[in-house]
């Protein structure tokens, strides 16, 4: 069940970190930040930053149970 209240947390902190680093034209090296046209909206995003988010969240949210 942790794993699933962290999804929130970790789309949120992708999404702001995406979009600061994307918006100004970087990749993010090992971030590999691109854009997505989803119905024909742009999004930042990054998968690799999504895991790596999430997880974080999914430690804090275990933590404090």
């Amino acid at each position: 069940m942790a794993l699933f209240k962290a999804l929130f947390p970790g789309v949120i902190l992708t999404l702001v970190v995406a979009i600061i680093i994307g918006s100004t034209g970087s990749h993010g090296g090992f971030l590999d930040i691109f854009r997505a046209n989803i119905h024909g909206q742009t999004v930042y995003w990054s998968w690799p930053m999504f895991c790596a988010s999430t997880g974080l969240s999914w430690g804090i949210i275990a933590i404090m149970k």
